[in-house]
């Protein structure tokens, strides 16, 4: 049986910490994942943002490419994914915490895998939530969710309100409503990335978001981490 496909680029000093990025993909499909789909080719920035911003810091940025494109009812395929990449992140790096930065259904799964033992931190870029999705696997987790409101593919108001749910049982939890966006996240494309970067380097290796962020990403992040757990940027 084939494995999925992980790329891990290492930083410029020791490892300290782990961001994994996610892709999206389908409600339904057993077809496999090319590196040339437009889910994965859309995380290419946010890996690379990460990696600029982190490489001095002990950030490794590792890149997952699932197996095939669907989430697929019951059977969570992606999840079953982000597990196996998660255990070869951890026997390569054992004592470093990780971030999992998801899109869409690489959002539903970073959620669903977030109660994997090295994982502090999950974000969410306009994030594939049903009304029924728990919460307990981002327990003493620091979430982060920015949704579009302009979205049409996934639901806003789905992650407003999961994240609402969620502040019961995170360490923290917020969401980020981007005014005029949509699924796709390319009206203010840096702000998304800038932001999405800002907020892992902060809480997996508490940097400041003035030393990594635009000044309007490190305004946002810098009023999360400060408690504003709704915003409309």
């Amino acid at each position: 049986m084939m494995d999925p496909h992980l790329t891990i680029a290492a930083p410029n000093d020791p490892v300290r910490a782990v961001a994994l990025v996610l892709h999206g993909g389908r409600a339904n499909s057993h077809a496999p994942v090319r590196p040339t789909h437009l889910t994965v080719v859309r995380m290419t920035p946010f890996a690379t943002s990460l990696r600029h911003a982190g490489a001095d810091l002990g950030l490794a940025v590792a890149r997952l490419r699932y197996l095939v494109r669907g989430w697929n009812g019951a059977t969570q395929s992606p999840v079953a994914d982000v597990h196996w990449a998660l255990k070869r992140i951890t026997e390569r790096y054992p004592s470093a915490p990780v971030a999992l930065v998801g899109h869409s259904m690489g959002g539903r799964a970073a959620i669903h895998a977030a109660a994997a033992p090295p994982v502090r931190t999950v974000v969410g870029l306009a994030p594939w939530i049903e009304p029924g999705d728990l919460v307990d696997s981002v327990a003493g987790r620091d979430v982060l969710v920015l949704h579009g409101d302009r979205d049409r593919i996934t639901n806003p108001a789905n992650s407003a309100a999961w994240t609402a749910r969620a502040r019961a049982v995170a360490e923290s939890a917020a969401f980020v409503s981007m005014a005029g966006e949509r699924h796709a996240m390319l009206h203010r494309a840096r702000l998304w990335h800038s932001m999405a970067t800002s907020y892992v380097l902060a809480t997996l290796l508490d940097v400041p978001p003035a030393e990594t962020a635009s000044a309007a990403g490190a305004n946002v992040i810098a009023k999360v981490l400060a408690g504003d757990a709704s915003l409309v940027v």
